[in-house]
């Protein structure tokens, strides 16, 4: 059997070695639910999702409701927040025995955001992600990048910069 060259591969066959359509450019975002409310973290911002047993979570006393405590993650100690709560949004999680955790890196700060459940990965075209409909909560606003529709649903598009400076956060 003989090889071809790259350049005989091309003049025969040049359709195949051509792309067809450039993709456009996409983010990639953790989707994860907060109570019924699907939101999306740039996986940039994420260093990791875990499920971990709510006994880990040292509790600390006098602090805002949404500080869950803290938690020694790989010889780090960080703090875990309960996110809907930081955010205004009504709580429920089926499990209180386990938490699930999205650990956030943003501004050289990691932070522990406890969510209802993970969901995976989701690539968007940039586009997709569009202003917050006026139907979203005031509260909401100042935490989003924007949201998303999919599917019939609103996904709310959070900005891990944003997040670090929610007013419960400002007493660490």
């Amino acid at each position: 059997m003989s090889s071809l060259s790259l350049t005989q591969l091309q003049t025969s066959n040049s359709q195949a070695l051509v792309p067809q359509t450039l993709s456009p450019l996409t983010h990639s975002y953790l989707r994860f639910t907060l109570g019924n409310q699907a939101a999306l973290l740039p996986t940039g911002q994420v260093q990791e999702a875990i499920a971990t047993p709510a006994a880990r979570i040292t509790p600390m006393p006098n602090m805002p409701s949404a500080m869950l405590g803290l938690i020694n993650r790989r010889s780090r100690v960080l703090w875990v927040v309960d996110l809907a709560l930081l955010m205004g949004l009504p709580t429920a999680y089926p499990n209180s025995q386990q938490y699930n955790l999205v650990l956030m890196q943003t501004q050289g700060v990691t932070l522990g955001l406890r969510v209802t459940q993970i969901d995976g990965i989701l690539s968007l075209p940039a586009q997709h992600m569009q202003p917050a409909p006026t139907h979203v909560p005031s509260g909401l606003v100042p935490f989003l990048r924007g949201c998303v529709l999919q599917d019939g649903e609103v996904l709310l598009g959070l900005d891990g910069d944003a997040l670090l400076r929610a007013p419960a956060l400002q007493a660490l």
